[in-house]
């Protein structure tokens, strides 16, 4: 399909040529996902969707438009890019929307990412139901007793998209992906109900971690949270756990995008070069990880990707500017949205931490929460365990935290040696001093 796709966005480059567009970018995608969702040990959902589209980015006298449709048909697109082009006439001039200049496409890096199963097609329903099936008995064993109710999932797909620009740009890039999730609902005291999850992903089928260990786990983090209950407000060095680390990391890396420096509506205006944490922030975008979740050789621009280190021992290196906001800006161009974003790890385990910090709160989940863009202010519901000399003394719920990202990321102390494998934010668990826990 690669070929066919490629050949198709050349040809409506020329169509809207042709329509009078003076620059164009086209792009086709086309999924398939596969999803299988148990309960009380019977399917109780099983879906299938294959998807497609064309998008086309305009520019046109000065003026700019993105459109798509689902409608492949050459018949049917010549009529959809001659209305496009003659659209994108009406709308307001913008002198800085333009494709990028064809420099920044070059360098692109010479390796393969393998972010595709080459035995995708080769998946059977029988797999992906036993998949699905394992999570949910392995679950209800562990959760024994205390169980309300159980759901497993298995789901899995293809993805491929075919870029390429009237100004030399061209791209195509095919994944697969593959995951398993439980989640249990467990009695509790009262009304109580808590209620918590495990999930893994993959690249490729083979290497899906066992369903049932995933199973076994959402049970267990879910009866670990039974009798929480709010301690009084304190304050304590926190730990916040490897999977959810990225949650108040994406609140600071909210005030780093080109956009919101441009509208002056960033809490991190005007600190580039300046400390915004401890020495043991470092925040590395890595586009080229084999088989990662967010690695690609090019970004949305169309710019070629490569390492980069936002964030250096606590002090801010750049900003998140695509093509659009760097001419808006008079900047360089970085990239647009993060890729692999990584966090390097520490030596040390979550345990031997818990070890040497006395009394703390590990947190385990974050609940709502509201992150100020302009201010930097943010406050969110926390939920995890106290733990004391190294033990864990009693789950907490219903707390909060606040604070603001300029003082929050100095109190940074250590990282775990726990990157979280199964998302595009490798992150670590993250250990912080002195942050005030609110509670009764």
């Amino acid at each position: 399909m690669k070929k066919d796709m490629l050949e198709l966005c050349a040809w409506v480059i020329d169509e809207a040529k042709k329509a009078g567009a003076n620059q164009c970018k086209a792009r086709v995608s086309r999924s398939r996902s596969v999803d299988i969702g148990y309960r009380e040990r019977k399917p109780e959902t099983i879906k299938e969707a294959t998807n497609q589209s064309l998008v086309v980015d305009l520019y046109v006298d000065g003026r700019y438009s993105s459109q798509s449709t689902a409608d492949l048909r050459k018949t049917s697109l010549k009529d959809f890019v001659k209305n496009a082009v003659d659209t994108t006439r009406l709308i307001a001039k913008d002198e800085y929307r333009m494709l990028p200049d064809p420099k920044y496409y070059q360098g692109r890096a010479p390796i393969d990412l393998k972010l595709t199963d080459g035995g995708y097609e080769k998946v059977t329903p029988e797999q992906r139901h036993q998949v699905a099936k394992s999570a949910e008995n392995a679950c209800l064993a562990a959760g024994g007793d205390a169980v309300i109710s159980v759901e497993a999932r298995s789901s899995d797909g293809f993805a491929e998209q075919a870029a390429v620009s009237s100004n030399g740009f061209e791209a195509y890039q095919d994944s697969t992906t593959f995951v398993v999730v439980a989640q249990l609902t467990a009695k509790d005291a009262g009304d109580r109900r808590p209620a918590s999850y495990h999930f893994a992903v993959s690249r490729y089928a083979k290497s899906l971690p066992d369903p049932a260990a995933v199973g076994r786990e959402a049970a267990e983090r879910t009866l670990a949270m039974r009798g929480g209950k709010k301690i009084k407000t304190e304050t304590l060095p926190i730990i916040i756990e490897n999977r959810v680390s990225s949650n108040v990391l994406r609140w600071l890396l909210s005030g780093m995008y080109g956009s919101g420096i441009q509208q002056k509506r960033s809490f991190l205006l005007d600190k580039k070069g300046q400390k915004i944490g401890s020495d043991i922030l470092t925040v590395l975008d890595e586009p080229h990880i084999v088989g990662g979740f967010g690695s690609t050789l090019v970004d949305g621009d169309g710019l070629a990707t490569r390492k980069r280190a936002f964030i250096e021992a606590g002090v801010l290196k750049d900003y998140y500017v695509d093509w659009y906001y760097s001419r808006k800006l008079g900047w360089e161009p970085t990239l647009g949205s993060p890729t692999n974003l990584v966090v390097p790890p520490g030596k040390r385990t979550v345990a031997e931490i818990m070890k040497d910090f006395g009394r703390g709160i590990l947190i385990t989940e974050f609940i709502g929460g509201n992150s100020n863009l302009t201010s930097g202010d943010f406050s969110v519901g926390i939920g995890g365990f106290l733990f004391e000399n190294g033990q864990k003394t009693q789950a907490v719920a219903e707390m909060n935290i606040a604070d603001n990202h300029l003082k929050f990321w100095t109190k940074l102390v250590e990282t775990g040696n726990d990157p979280f494998p199964y998302s595009s934010w490798i992150t670590p668990s993250l250990v912080f001093r002195e942050v005030v826990v609110s509670g009764v």
